[in-house]
């Protein structure tokens, strides 16, 4: 039995033995949910976990907050420093599933696997520090809060935070409902979308509906505004790339049937790869709502904010991962992503250091955990997830030990 082998049975024995620990935590953390930057109690349980553990170098509260957690399990050998990364908010949703561990808090859900991650993570801490007389360099653990929040992400606030310091390769992992239970896909180079979001109000004049000609009409610009959004993706995108322009709202001043209303509000997503694709887009929209605007003689006050970018893989940090999942799960486990129109903010992570996130299946429809994330009924397949804690452990093992 080979080196490389010998650990990976040894972290795949140690996270089995903890299975049950990786469950219950999940459980708890799943009814016991906090949205993005209230991750209070999330953190203190986390921390508690990592202090019985052993690891080194807890530090919590990020942002000016008492939320979040980074820690270090240092090795008995010396070598370089990997990171791995779980986000721990939750969603403003209700819980509607009929299961013993459902969320205790109104408004509150883990609806898109976080408590998943927190748990999978301490779950490979502790097959680490288990082995850490054997460990070459050292191994960054990183609790994020608020990945959920777009406009304050909490992964710029670990960064500003100094969790990135000595840091040479990071991974991560998301588990994902539609595909299935233990199978992990991967993507080196562009892999998630890049999320702006545009809001804009359109001012007119107001009247009665019998008289159009005395009011300026802000709904006729709305309307020629929400069509010409349609040709910036059909006729300004280049065919090989991928882009999206999405309206999530459209609101006017007044709702009357007789009423012309003085003002229009829209909001909408904009989703990119390729920086230059992003550049584009938000020219063509300035140019549409200012146009069409003042040909519908309204006025019109554009904003297009840049929130986060596209997640881009580092190849050989992507080569690792699929060559780690391969082990530890079966080459038939592991296949090549379709780029994702999703977005996260570990993309940050990766302007700064060589990274990689892959996601990992928790879908089966007999165990109900199939249904879409950020429904009120999702749920996960809680028998993947000792193998998302041997992907992290088995991971940060093999960059240590082939850097």
């Amino acid at each position: 039995m080979d080196s490389v082998t010998g650990i990976i049975d040894k972290i795949k024995t140690l996270a089995k033995e903890g299975e049950k620990e990786i469950v219950d935590l999940r459980r708890h953390f799943h009814m016991n949910p906090e949205t993005s930057w209230n991750e209070v109690e999330t953190t203190k349980r986390i921390v508690e976990e990592l202090e019985k553990i052993g690891v080194e170098n807890v530090r919590s509260g990020f942002g000016g907050t008492e939320c979040g957690v980074t820690a270090d399990i240092v090795g008995a050998k010396p070598g370089k420093c990997v990171a791995l990364r779980a986000d721990i908010d939750a969603l403003p949703l209700n819980d509607e599933k009929d299961v013993p561990y459902k969320s205790r808090k109104a408004g509150a859900m883990h609806a898109c696997g976080h408590d998943s991650h927190a748990s999978m993570l301490i779950g490979a801490a502790k097959a680490l520090t288990a082995l850490k007389s054997e460990l070459k360099g050292k191994v960054r653990l990183l609790f994020q809060p608020a990945e959920e929040h777009g406009i304050r992400p909490g992964a710029k606030a670990l960064i500003d935070g100094g969790a990135l310091e000595g840091v040479e390769g990071m991974f991560g992992i998301h588990v994902m409902s539609s595909i299935p239970s233990g199978m992990l896909e991967y993507r080196a180079g562009p892999f998630m979308a890049g999320a702006d979001s545009w809001e804009a109000t359109i001012a007119g004049k107001g009247g009665h509906g019998s008289a159009p000609e005395l009011a300026v009409d802000p709904t006729i610009a709305a309307f020629q505004i929400g069509n010409a959004i349609q040709t910036v993706i059909s006729r300004e995108v280049p065919p090989r790339d991928t882009a999206v322009v999405s309206i999530g709202g459209i609101k006017t001043s007044s709702y009357v049937f007789n009423i012309i209303p003085d003002r229009v509000e829209m909001c909408g997503t904009v989703r990119t790869f390729r920086p230059e694709v992003q550049d584009s887009v938000e020219a063509a929209l300035v140019r549409l709502f200012e146009t069409i605007g003042e040909a519908c003689r309204c006025k019109v006050d554009f904003k297009y904010n840049r929130l986060l970018p596209a997640t881009i893989n580092d190849g050989n940090m992507t080569a690792l991962a699929k060559s780690v999942a391969e082990a530890a799960l079966g080459e038939k486990n592991v296949r090549e992503s379709e780029l994702v129109m999703g977005s996260e903010d570990f993309s940050h992570y990766g302007r700064i250091v060589p990274a990689v996130f892959v996601n990992l299946g928790t879908a089966c429809a007999e165990k109900k955990s199939d249904m879409p994330h950020h429904s009120p009924k999702f749920d996960v397949d809680e028998s993947v997830l000792w193998q998302g804690a041997v992907l992290h452990a088995v991971f940060a093992w093999r960059f240590l030990e082939e850097n």
